[in-house]
Parts: structure tokens; C-alpha cells; sequence
């Protein structure tokens, strides 16, 4: 797909946007999605009501793919941290794999704004490798996927993160820093900004080029943008952890800490002094993390810890729909954070998320939702499991990269 042809995509979505009604509830919810080559679906445009949608349909019709479009409109690699070519009609290293682009209409409290994103391939006989994601925000090309974060947040629950509590701390961390971003919007800015020094200075260290000035302005960026990572992340978890600790409905109670060494620090010291303390320490680890291949001390070494109140256990010990029921339950607790603070709640994308659930947990989590006034994308095989959402939402049924209103 070419930069114009995206930018086309683009202005057809404005069009729509500016010859309809405005919604106004206050709600963030799409009112238009456009795909163009974008896995299984050679185009489609979708006409949203701004209420949920339920996503129906055999496995392998499609009904993810629209979900991961969705979460493209966030800074990241998607649900699936897919690379961007596995993202194109016809998969890696096929013929068709030639861009692919996602535009959608948002409407929120001050009214419309239309997003698009997509990977321009690079123009005829040039190199594969110049392919890259371009983002436009009401017709501006943004100067990076981040901006994204200012005008859009959305938290996804999918069948993997059905082993969040059982897998290793870096899932959890990813869970939590959607979670993060999408109530302070900087914290994509933060963390990447992070990562980007530590991958630096983890390259110098590796190739045995230790000069003191260059590491030591590394290690100060990742101290200032290390620090804000952790304190942000730290703001959102005392505010979920009281929140979860009142979980809505029948749905479990669970407590929320952070385990790390640099967050010990910040529950006791002031920031400016565990910025301080950060950069000493990774001084000091230098020849340390050069053998380790990474630093050993940041925010990217936090694990985010959940306990299951009412039975006083780790979550990891809940069975399989316990588990689901504490992760349905923190998403509820953080929308509900989110639109207080903001006015207004995060997308929910909640793939198959009748799994594991009984028929109490559903009934409560789509009154919660309706309550909460979040938009959430549903998907499951059987439509019969969404039922009590008749009149509340809109039902799609999708089969091989089509879409009908039910």
C-alpha cells in the first residue's frame, strides 16, 4: 500500500465523520473502521453504532483480525506483537504483501477525530527493508505511533492472556503498561524512551566500547525516563489495587503490588533521589550487564504481583476460571479508573471472553460495561452467549473476511 492510498483511506474516513451527527454521549468509541489489506480482509468498512459490538462467527473467519485492527490505534505492536509484514493480506514473504492500512472515525467528548495507521511499502524495485508504519491524526502525518496515546487508549484480554498469572513477568508488565498508558497517556513516551537507551547502552557495553561519557548520558536517560516509568506505573497500581479490592458483582477480589528493586525504592525515596540511586547502581553494573547481555536494575525488571482475596491465595493458584474472572475483574476496576479521571473509558477488546466465564460473570461483566459506558468488542463462536446484550449492542457476524449485521 502506498503513502497515497492511505492517505486516501484517510480522507474517506473524514468524509464520513464530518457528514454525520456527532455522538455525544462522552463516550471514546469508534464510529467508523475502514481495513485495507489487513490480514484475511482485502477491504472492509464498518458502520458502528458507537455501542459494543459482538463479533461472531466460526474460528478462523476472522473475528481477531478486526480485533487486532483495532488495538493498532495504540501505540505498540498489537494484541498479537506481530511484526508489521505478518500484518499484510497474504502473511510474510507472499506476493500480496505489499502494506496494509487501518482508519477509523473516534468520537469522544470533543466530538470526532480520525486515525489511521498503516505500513507503506516502499515504492517499486526499492528495498523491502524501507517499509514502514505511518500514522495520521485528522489528516497530519504524526511524527510517531505515540501520538496515538493522546487521543485513544484500549486494554485487550485475549485467550493467551488466560495464562497472565502462570507466565513469566514480562507479560505481566506489557499487560500493565497498556493498562498504565491508556490512563496517563505519557507513559508510551516514557517507556520507550527507556528502552531505547537501555538497548544502547546495552550495545556499547556488549562491543567493549565503555567510554564514561557516552554511558554515563545513557544511564541518565534511563535513570529521568527509568524513574517516571516506575512512578507512573506505581500511581496506577495503588489505585487499582484499592479499587480491585471492591470487585464488582460475583466476580473475585484481588490485591495488586509491584515486586522490584527500583520499586522498593520508589515507595520509600523521593524521585529525584532514586533517580540519583539508579544511576550509581548502573554505573556500578556495568561489566556486569555487559556479560548479562541487558541491565540488570530498571522498570523492566518489576513484576506486577495479584492475589486472590477471598481465598488468600496467588492468583497463579486459581483455577483456570478464577483466573479469568480476576483478570475480567482488574480491566472493569481500571475502565472505571480511567473514565473517572478522564471522563471517559478505554476501548475493551475482549477476545472469546465467554470463555471460562458462567453465565453469572457474563450478565455481570456486560451490565458493568453498560454502567462503565466503555465500548467493547466481544468475539465468540456463539452468539447465544451474548444475549443478554440484545439491544445494547451491535451484532456483526463474520465469516471468511466478511462481515453482516446479525
Amino acid at each position: 500500500m502506498s503513502a497515497t492510498e492511505l492517505a486516501r483511506g484517510l480522507a474517506d474516513a473524514a468524509a464520513f465523520a464530518t457528514g454525520r451527527p456527532r455522538w455525544t454521549t462522552g463516550a471514546t468509541a469508534l464510529r467508523q473502521l475502514r481495513l485495507t489489506d489487513f490480514r484475511n480482509y482485502r477491504y472492509l468498512r464498518l458502520e458502528l453504532d458507537g455501542c459494543s459490538v459482538v463479533l461472531s462467527g466460526a474460528n478462523g473467519a476472522g473475528k481477531t483480525n478486526l480485533l487486532e485492527a483495532v488495538s493498532f490505534l495504540v501505540p505498540g505492536r498489537g494484541l498479537r506483537r506481530a511484526r508489521l509484514d505478518e500484518v499484510c493480506r497474504g502473511g510474510e514473504g507472499t506476493d500480496r504483501a505489499q502494506g496494509w492500512a487501518v482508519a477509523a472515525t473516534l468520537e469522544g467528548r470533543q466530538g470526532h477525530i480520525v486515525l489511521g495507521t498503516g505500513l507503506v511499502a516502499p515504492p517499486a524495485g526499492g528495498d523491502s527493508a524501507t517499509a514502514r508504519r505511518s500514522v495520521r491524526i485528522d489528516g497530519r502525518t504524526a511524527t510517531s505511533q505515540l501520538e496515538l496515546a493522546e487521543h485513544v487508549g484500549a486494554v485487550w484480554l485475549t485467550p493467551q492472556n488466560d495464562r497472565l498469572f502462570t507466565d513469566g513477568p514480562g507479560n505481566r508488565r506489557r499487560f500493565l503498561d497498556r493498562m498504565v498508558a491508556a490512563f496517563a497517556p505519557g507513559h508510551a513516551g516514557e517507556l520507550a524512551a527507556y528502552e531505547h537507551a537501555m538497548r544502547q547502552r546495552a550495545r556499547l557495553l556488549e562491543e567493549g566500547r565503555r567510554e564514561p561519557a557516552w554511558l554515563a548520558a545513557l544511564e541518565d536517560s534511563m535513570a529521568r525516563h527509568g524513574v517516571a516509568v516506575a512512578a507512573t506505573r506505581a500511581d496506577l497500581v495503588a489505585r487499582l489495587d484499592a479499587a480491585a479490592r471492591e470487585a464488582a458483582g460475583p466476580f473475585p477480589r484481588a490485591s495488586l503490588a509491584l515486586a522490584g528493586e527500583l520499586d522498593a525504592w520508589i515507595a520509600t525515596d523521593a524521585a529525584a533521589d532514586v533517580e540519583d540511586r539508579l544511576r550509581a547502581r548502573l554505573a556500578a553494573l556495568r561489566n556486569v550487564d555487559g556479560q548479562a547481555g541487558t541491565a540488570t536494575c530498571g522498570p523492566h525488571r518489576s513484576d506486577l504481583l495479584v492475589q486472590h482475596l477471598d481465598r488468600s491465595i496467588p492468583a497463579a493458584q486459581g483455577s483456570t476460571g478464577e483466573q479469568k474472572a480476576m483478570l475480567v475483574a482488574i480491566v472493569l476496576a481500571h475502565a472505571r479508573l480511567v473514565a473517572a479521571a478522564h471522563g471517559r473509558a478505554p476501548l475493551l477488546l475482549l477476545d472469546e471472553i465467554g470463555a471460562h466465564l458462567d453465565a453469572e460473570k457474563r450478565q455481570a461483566l456486560f451490565d458493568e460495561l453498560e454502567a462503565i459506558g466503555a465500548q467493547a468488542w466481544m468475539t465468540g463462536t456463539d452468539e447465544a452467549l451474548f444475549q443478554p446484550l440484545a439491544g445494547r449492542a451491535q451484532f456483526l457476524r463474520v465469516a471468511a473476511g466478511a462481515v453482516a449485521g446479525a
